[in-house]
C-alpha cells in the first residue's frame, strides 16, 4: 500500500498540474505516441494503475447530456484546488483535537478512525462530468420492478437473512456470518469488476503472458485469471465472486467478457444480484502513463437498459504490497466482542 498521506498530497498536486497544462481527455492519445508491445506482439498493459477519481459516477443534473467540463469549469476547479492548497499551508495543530479521548459507546459518528487514510483525489484526468456515458444523461437506468435492493447496515443492522448480501455492515452480531462480505474480507468494495473507485487502495496491477492476463486488485488482494485462448466457459450453475472471464484483443484494446457472477454479489451499487449480469470491459492504453477503462453492464433482471461507463487510469511508479485484511482484523472481532458486552450489561441492569 502506498503511504496514504503523501499519496493524497501527490494526487492533488498531479491533478492540479494536469488541469493546468490543458491536457487532452484520456480517450485521445497524444500525437506521436508509439504503441507499447509485449514480446508476444500484444499491447503492453502491464504495470500498476491507479483509478482514484473525483469524477462523479452519475452525472449531476445541471450538465444534462454533456460529457466534458468547459474551459471555464476547469478553471474553477483549478482555482478551488489552489485555494485548498493555500489554506492547507496555514493550518495549525489543534491540541484539543489531537488529545481527545475515545468516543463513548453511545456516540454515532459518520467517519471511522481511519478517515485520514482516504485516497480519493484523481491522478488521471478529471474533465468528465460523469463516469457513466450511457444512458446519455449519465444516470443509471430505471430498476426492473421487483429487483432486490441491498440495504447497508453500517450504523444500524439491516434486515435480512444469512448468507448476508449487504455491502457494508450486516444484519446482526451473533456471529461473523451476520456481517457483510467486505467486513469478512471475502470480496467487495473496489475489488469487484466493474472497477469503481472507493475510499482507498484504488490500485490494480496487470500482468500478461502469451495466453493469459492477470488483474490483481490491491483491495483484498483479489486476482482475476483471464484466459485469452478458446478455453471453454464454466457451466451456468457454477458461480464465482468475480465471475468467469474470457478475453481477446480488438486491435490495441483488451476486451474481457465476464458472466457467472455470484448471486451474493450485487449487480451494481447494491442493486439486483450478480447472477444474470454480463460485463464487457475494454482496457486501452492511450499513452505511456494513461489507460482508458470502459465497461458495459447488461443485466435485464436488474436494469431496464444497459450501463456504460469510462474511468481513466494513471500508471504509478510503485508496486503493490499484500493487503492483509483478515490477518489482524480487529474490527470484526471487536464488533462481536462489543455486542457480547452490551448483552452482558443489559442482563446485569435487568
Amino acid at each position: 500500500m502506498i503511504q496514504a498521506s503523501s499519496y493524497r498530497t501527490l494526487a492533488r498536486a498531479l491533478s492540479f498540474a494536469l488541469l493546468s497544462t490543458g491536457f487532452l481527455p484520456s480517450t485521445q492519445a497524444a500525437d506521436g505516441d508509439i504503441a507499447l508491445k509485449t514480446e508476444w506482439g500484444h499491447p503492453d498493459l502491464q504495470g500498476v494503475w491507479n483509478f482514484s477519481s473525483e469524477i462523479p459516477f452519475q452525472r449531476p443534473a445541471q450538465y444534462g447530456e454533456r460529457e466534458f467540463l468547459t474551459e471555464e469549469e476547469i478553471n474553477d476547479i483549478k482555482a478551488k484546488l489552489a485555494a485548498e492548497a493555500e489554506q492547507g499551508e496555514i493550518v495549525e495543530a489543534n491540541a484539543d483535537v489531537a488529545d481527545r479521548g475515545a468516543p463513548s459507546t453511545d456516540e454515532r459518528f459518520v467517519y471511522g478512525y481511519d478517515h485520514f487514510w482516504y485516497e480519493m483525489a484523481s491522478i488521471a484526468d478529471t474533465v468528465r462530468t460523469s463516469q457513466i456515458i450511457y444512458p446519455k444523461n449519465g444516470q443509471l437506468p430505471d430498476l426492473v420492478e421487483g429487483a432486490p435492493v441491498g440495504v447497508s447496515g453500517f450504523l444500524e443492522d439491516a434486515e435480512g437473512v444469512r448468507p448476508v448480501r449487504t455491502g457494508s455492515g450486516g444484519i446482526g452480531k451473533d456471529g461473523p456470518e451476520d456481517r457483510g462480505l467486505p467486513e469478512r474480507c471475502i470480496i467487495g468494495m473496489n475489488a469487484l469488476p466493474p472497477y469503481r473507485p472507493s475510499r482507498y487502495n484504488n490500485n490494480l496491477q496487470i500482468v500478461q503472458n502469451s495466453n493469459h492476463v492477470v488483474i490483481l486488485s490491491e483491495m483484498i488482494h483479489n486476482a482475476r485469471m483471464i484466459p485469452l485462448d478458446d478455453q471453454p466457459t464454466l457451466p451456468e450453475h457454477i458461480e464465482q465472486w468475480t465471475g468467469d472471464s474470457r478475453g481477446y484483443w480488438d486491435g490495441d484494446t483488451l476486451v474481457v467478457e465476464t458472466r457467472n457472477f455470484s448471486f451474493y454479489t450485487a449487480s451494481l451499487l447494491g442493486y439486483g444480484t450478480g447472477r444474470d449480469k454480463v460485463l464487457t470491459e475494454r482496457f486501452t492504453r492511450t499513452g505511456y502513463d494513461s489507460l482508458d477503462y470502459q465497461w458495459t453492464l447488461e443485466d435485464p433482471a436488474t436494469f431496464t437498459d444497459k450501463v456504460t461507463a469510462i474511468l481513466p487510469m494513471a500508471k504509478v511508479a510503485g508496486q503493490l504490497y499484500e493487503y492483509a485484511c483478515q490477518e489482524g482484523n480487529y474490527g470484526l472481532l471487536n464488533i462481536l466482542r462489543g455486542a457480547r458486552e452490551e448483552e452482558r450489561r443489559t442482563a446485569t441492569e435487568n
